[in-house]
C-alpha cells in the first residue's frame, strides 16, 4: 500500500529519533583518529624540539663553544665520571681493598681536598695566564692529571690503599680543575646576563643528570664484566675530552707587557677584593647556611652501600642492580633540574630553600622505613621500595641544590668571580668534608662494620634529626628573588675595573663568552 508524504515524513522523524539506532560514533571516524595522531606527533616533536632551542637561546645569547664547554664539563667530566667512580670505587675498596666502611667513608672525605683547594684553582685562572691564556691551559691540566690517575689506578696491578687513594684523588682534583674554570665563565655570565643565571644553572643540572644517567646505567655492567680495578681506567675517557677541549675553545690571547708583575699585582688586588666581599652580612649569612646544611646532614652513603650488598643482613642487591638504582635516581634528578626550571626558579630564596629543607628532612625517613624493613610489613618489595626512595631523595636534592648555586653566583663580584665563586664552593666543600667524616665518625662509633648493620638505623635517625634542625638556620637566607641584586653595587664596580685589566687599553680579553650587543650589566 502507497503511504502519502505525511506518512512518510513521520516515519523518518521516527526512526531517526530511535535509540536503538546509535549516532555514529565520531571519536571512532578516521577523520578524527588522524586529528589525534597529528597532535600526538606535534606535542612529540615539541618535546624534542624544545630543548634544542633552548640550546640555541643559550648560543645565541653566549658564546657556542662555552655552552659546549658547559656540557662537556658538567656532562662528562662531573656527571658521567662522578656517577662511575662512585659505584665502581665502592665496589674497588669493598672487593679489592677489602676496607671497612668506616674508614672508607674517611677516605671518600678525602676526595674533598681538590675541590677545598678550588680557591687556589681560581686565582690562577683569573690572575695567571700561561702563554697569554687564561681558561686553555688549565682545561689541558685537568685533562693530562685525570688521565694519568685513571691509567696508574687501573694498570698499576695490586695498588697499596694510600697509592690508590692518591691516585683517586688525582682524579677528582682533574675534575675539580676543570669545574672551577668552567664556573668562573658561569659566574661572569650570571653576574653580566642576570636573566640567564637559572637558565645556566638549569644547563649545568640537565647536563650533570644525563651524564649521571649513563655512568650510573654502564657502571654495574662494567663492574659484572671487567672487574672495579680495570674498570676505573674508562674514567681516562672524560679527561682526555678536556684536553681537547683546551684546544678548541675560543679564547683571546693577551700580549702584556709586565706579566710576573701585574700578575703579583692583581693577585693582592683579587685578595682584598675577597676579604672585602666576605664581610658583607649579605654574603658571610648565606655562605654559612650552606655549609651547615651540608655538614650537619652528615653522610651515610658507605654503611648503606655495605648493607644493600650484604646478604644476610641487607636485601643483597647485584653489582647490575646497584648501577640501575643509582641510574634511575639519575633520571629523577633530571626531573628535579626540570621541576626547578618550570615552576621554581622565580621563587625568593629563603621560601624556596625552606621548602627544600624540609622535604629533604622528610625524605631521609625513607632511609630509616628501608632499614627497618617496615617496606615488607607494607608489601612493598625491597627493589621497588629502593627505587621509589631514591627518586624521591633525588628529586628533593636537586631542587635543594640548584638555588643554593644559584645563590652562590649572585654573591659573586665582578672580576674576581671565579675566585670568588670557588671560594664559595671551597665552603660547600668543606661541608662536604665534614658530612663524610662525620658520618664515618658516627658509623664507627656505633660499630656499623662490613658484616655488623645492628646500629645502622640510629645512625640514619640521628642524621635526620639534624637535618630538621637545620631549618632554624634559615634566617641566614636572604629574601630576594633568584634574579635581584645581592651584594653592594661598590663591589661591582671597584673589583671589575681594578682586576680585569689586562693590557695597554684596559680591555679584558679572556673568553670571549659574552657577545658585545648583549646589553651591559645593570650596576647594583
Amino acid at each position: 500500500m502507497d503511504m502519502d508524504s505525511t506518512e512518510t515524513s513521520k516515519l523518518v522523524e521516527k526512526t531517526s529519533d530511535d535509540p536503538s539506532e546509535p549516532p555514529p560514533n565520531k571519536t571512532n571516524s578516521p577523520h578524527h583518529h588522524h586529528s589525534f595522531i597529528k597532535s600526538s606527533s606535534k606535542k612529540l616533536l615539541k618535546l624534542i624540539l624544545e630543548p634544542l632551542q633552548w640550546l640555541q637561546m643559550l648560543s645565541s645569547q653566549l658564546n657556542p663553544t662555552f655552552v659546549f664547554g658547559v656540557i662537556l664539563v658538567y656532562g662528562f667530566n662531573q656527571g658521567f665520571s662522578g656517577s662511575f667512580f662512585k659505584v665502581v670505587s665502592d665496589y674497588y675498596w669493598k672487593d679489592v681493598q677489602k676496607i671497612q666502611p668506616s674508614v672508607v667513608q674517611l677516605y671518600t672525605g678525602l676526595y674533598s681536598i681538590p675541590w677545598i683547594m678550588k680557591p687556589i684553582w681560581g686565582l690562577m685562572t683569573d690572575v695567571f695566564p700561561v702563554k697569554g691564556y687564561r681558561r686553555r691551559p688549565y682545561f689541558i691540566l685537568a685533562g693530562v692529571v685525570g688521565t694519568i690517575s685513571a691509567a696508574m689506578v687501573a694498570l698499576g696491578g695490586k695498588l697499596s690503599a694510600a697509592v690508590a687513594l692518591s691516585c683517586l684523588i688525582g682524579l677528582s682534583a682533574a675534575v675539580a680543575i676543570a669545574d672551577v674554570t668552567i664556573d668562573a665563565c658561569i659566574a661572569r655570565n650570571s653576574i653580566e646576563i642576570r636573566s640567564l643565571a637559572s637558565d645556566l644553572q638549569s644547563l649545568c643540572g640537565f647536563s650533570s643528570s644525563a651524564g649521571a644517567l649513563i655512568g650510573y646505567s654502564t657502571s654495574g655492567f662494567f663492574v659484572h664484566h671487567l672487574g672495579p680495578q680495570v674498570s676505573l681506567g674508562i674514567l681516562a675517557i672524560p679527561p682526555a675530552l678536556l684536553v681537547f677541549l683546551g684546544f678548541i675553545i675560543y679564547e683571546h690571547r693577551t700580549t702584556t707587557r709586565s706579566e710576573e708583575n701585574k700578575s703579583t699585582e692583581k693577585l693582592g688586588l683579587a685578595l682584598r677584593g675577597m676579604y672585602k666581599t666576605i664581610k658583607f652580612p649579605q654574603v658571610w649569612k648565606p655562605s654559612l647556611y650552606m655549609f651547615l646544611s651540608l655538614a650537619l646532614s652528615f653522610s651515610t652513603h658507605e654503611g648503606h652501600f655495605y648493607w644493600y650488598t650484604d646478604p644476610k643482613a641487607g636485601p643483597a642487591f647485584s653489582q647490575e642492580f646497584v648501577g640501575i638504582i643509582y641510574a634511575i635516581g639519575a633520571l629523577a634528578s633530571m626531573v628535579g633540574v626540570l621541576i626547578y626550571h618550570k615552576n621554581l626558579k622565580d621563587y625568593p630564596f629563603r621560601s624556596i630553600l625552606f621548602m627544600a629543607q624540609l622535604l629533604y628532612s622528610v625524605c631521609g625517613m625513607l632511609d630509616l622505613m628501608f632499614i627497618l624493613r617496615w617496606n615488607l610489613a607494607f608489601g612493598i618489595p625491597d627493589y621497588l621500595f629502593v627505587v621509589m626512595e631514591e627518586c624521591v631523595s633525588r628529586i628533593v636534592s636537586r631542587i635543594r641544590w640548584m638555588p643554593m648555586i644559584v645563590l652562590s653566583s649572585r654573591l659573586c663580584p665582578l672580576g674576581i668571580e671565579g675566585t670568588f665563586f670557588a671560594l664559595l664552593m671551597c665552603i660547600d666543600s668543606l661541608g662536604s668534608l665534614t658530612s663524610k667524616w662525620g658520618g664515618g665518625v658516627v658509623l664507627h662509633v656505633f660499630h656499623v662494620t662490613r658484616n655488623d648493620f645492628t646500629n645502622l638505623w640510629l645512625v640514619v635517625l640521628i642524621r635526620n634529626v639534624l637535618r630538621f634542625s637545620t631549618l632554624a638556620l634559615i634566617f641566614l637566607v636572604p629574601k630576594s628573588g633568584q634574579s635581584e641584586a645581592i651584594i653592594p653595587a661598590d663591589l661591582l664596580t671597584n673589583n671589575s675595573t681594578s682586576i680585569t685589566i689586562d693590557d695597554d687599553e684596559g680591555k679584558d680579553k679572556n673568553l670571549e663568552l659574552v657577545p658585545l650587543n648583549v646589553e651591559k650589566a645593570q650596576v647594583y
